[in-house]
């Protein structure tokens, strides 16, 4: 028999749409003198400590959220002050596009004097979960939502993962602790891109029912400590080319000057990429090499590393966002604005609406005996079609698409053209699955990368350790095989075992045993920064990510 805890509201994730609805809910209790209970599992050590982004924020929804945030002291500090869009023409050679011939959703500062922000996504966190706490919202850190608790049909909450179970499942003397039933009225999902359970609600409620399948790309960040000389505040470079497009991949890079002297770098693979021997990991750390971006980190120091998977496929794929006790927000749903490069407004927007829809469904159960919640709140879908974000996510619905079918240069036009000069009424679709793509290893180039040189190119093992990522070693491996009864997976010699590449910190090896001399599949679930690729890109879709044990995973400061 379990624990259980009561609360009117559960939220799972203390990322930006998670923290948002918290304090928004929070804040429409306190106006109205209503009592409300709300909580936020956080399976990182603390909040921020898995978040992981760019980032340059765009404050609209934050300025509705927290009027005064730069009274309370947020970490906006930096504007963006310059844009830049490059073209890598090759690895030497390259070209820098006039900002009148970029769409307009890729500027960052604006004729009327407002800007957007280069932040710490994480940081961010970190001040929006003080700004909760202070208004009443409970967070529990270090606390794995693991499995849903649903009951005839409807979502009552969430049970928090067991601790101190042993790699063979047993219970470790003095050590176990059985997970916690965390029951609510409503439970808001806003896990983040890939969300362990916001995917298990997609399908059990067949949620992206009659929508284009969803798409991704793998995002790798570096922070750098640069010298001063070299450090231009407020400068945003994005830009795409080389090197994924001498393999036929596509993607873009970001490199952005923070405060302190400090850059962040980094590339974003799509992952709908189709030859099995490309390695998103390598490259980015090639990337690093072309001269727009070695001028900035020549003479530097890399002091972190990062990876998450980023969800992108846009309004096309989103899913239906409520079922019966709950709703899906922000990257959790698919929320995140391709044609801007930018998701944390949009994610916290939708937990506002969630918060608002959620709270007036609350104050409704008031009048009625049974007080239960759990209906499937229909009213958030108006609101969100009413909202300011379902505009924007409408209006940039074609971007990815366009990039996708027509290619950097075809696209980028249609997409100026789009966005801004009017928008096309026709609406492309990307109706294949990443996984789906992958061409097999005999009809795919082998694809040789240089040997990192220790100064502007790493190691996957070096980098890791640049990311604090720690799991108990003698737990369960949260990285499942749905066919594990061979030692290599039999089905995958054909795409030469993609996971060895497609992950970003050296989880996936095939090993060949002394003694036999026959490929072992190998998973070291210690290195894992919870990025989900693997859970995306596997072609067999036989790759499962589950929660570790709570606190397991990356802890990334300033990221």
């Amino acid at each position: 028999m379990r624990d259980a805890m009561e609360f009117d509201v559960v939220i799972v994730g203390a990322g930006p749409s998670g923290l948002s609805a918290a304090i928004s809910l929070m804040q429409q209790a306190n106006e109205t003198g209503q009592e409300l209970t709300v909580c936020v599992v956080e399976k990182g050590s603390e909040a921020g400590a898995h978040i992981l982004s760019g980032a340059v924020i765009e404050p609209t929804a934050l300025n509705e959220l927290i009027p005064d945030w730069k009274e309370k002291g947020a970490p906006l500090t930096t504007a963006v002050t310059e844009d830049q869009i490059v073209m890598l023409k090759s690895d030497t050679a390259s070209k820098t596009f006039p900002n009148a011939i970029v769409p307009k959703s890729m500027h960052n500062h604006f004729a009327n004097g407002e800007s957007n922000y280069i932040v710490s996504l994480g940081n961010v966190c970190r001040w929006l979960a003080e700004q909760a706490e202070a208004l009443g919202v409970e967070i529990f850190p270090g606390f794995a939502a693991a499995e849903l608790l649903i009951e005839e049909g409807v979502v009552k909450g969430v049970i928090t993962g067991d601790m101190g179970v042993a790699e063979d499942g047993s219970e470790k003397p003095g050590m176990f602790m059985p997970g916690m039933e965390l029951r609510a009225k409503y439970t808001i999902f806003s896990e983040g891109s890939r969300g362990h359970l916001g995917k298990q609600l997609i399908h059990q409620f067949s949620l992206d029912e009659g929508k284009d399948p969803q798409h991704y790309g793998i995002g790798i960040k570096e922070l750098w400590d640069i010298p001063a000389d070299q450090h231009k505040p407020g400068l945003v470079v994005h830009g795409s080319g080389w090197p994924l497009s001498d393999n036929g991949a596509s993607g873009g890079f970001f490199l952005y000057h923070a405060e302190n002297c400090q850059v962040v770098v980094g590339l974003i693979t799509d992952l709908n990429y189709d030859n099995p021997y490309l390695s998103p990991f390598d490259e980015f750390q090639r990337m690093k090499h072309h001269p727009e971006l070695k001028q900035y980190l020549e003479g530097g120091k890399r002091v972190s590393y990062g990876a998450r998977a980023i969800t992108k496929g846009g309004f096309n794929c989103l899913p239906k966002m409520t079922f019966p006790g709950g709703i899906l927000v922000g990257c959790d749903a698919g929320t995140l604005n391709f044609a801007k490069i930018k998701g944390t407004h949009t994610a916290m927007k939708t937990g506002m609406i969630a918060a608002e829809t959620i709270f007036a469904a609350l104050k409704g159960d008031k009048a009625h005996s049974d007080g239960e919640g759990g209906k499937d709140l229909v009213e958030f879908t108006e609101r969100w079609k009413n909202s300011w974000v379902f505009d924007e996510l409408y209006h940039s619905r074609n971007f990815g698409p366009a990039m996708h079918k027509f290619g950097a240069m075809l696209g980028g036009a249609f997409n100026f053209i789009d966005q801004n000069l009017f928008n096309i009424p026709l609406t492309l679709h990307d109706d294949q699955a990443d996984f789906a793509q992958l061409k097999l290893a005999n009809d795919s180039a082998v694809i040789h990368y240089p040997k990192p040189d220790g100064v502007i190119s790493f190691d996957k093992l070096s980098s890791v350790f640049l990311s604090n990522t720690n799991h108990e070693e003698d737990q369960p491996c949260h990285l499942k095989l749905v066919d594990d009864t061979v030692p290599l997976r039999v089905n995958l010699p054909k795409w030469a075992e993609p996971a060895q590449r497609f992950c970003p910190a050296g989880v996936y090896e095939v090993v060949k045993e002394e003694a036999s001399g026959l490929d072992r599949f190998q998973i070291n679930s210690q290195n894992c920064v919870h990025c989900k690729t693997c859970d995306i890109k596997d072609p067999s879709q036989n790759i499962t990510w589950v929660t570790p044990e709570g606190a397991g995973g990356p802890n990334y400061p300033n990221m």
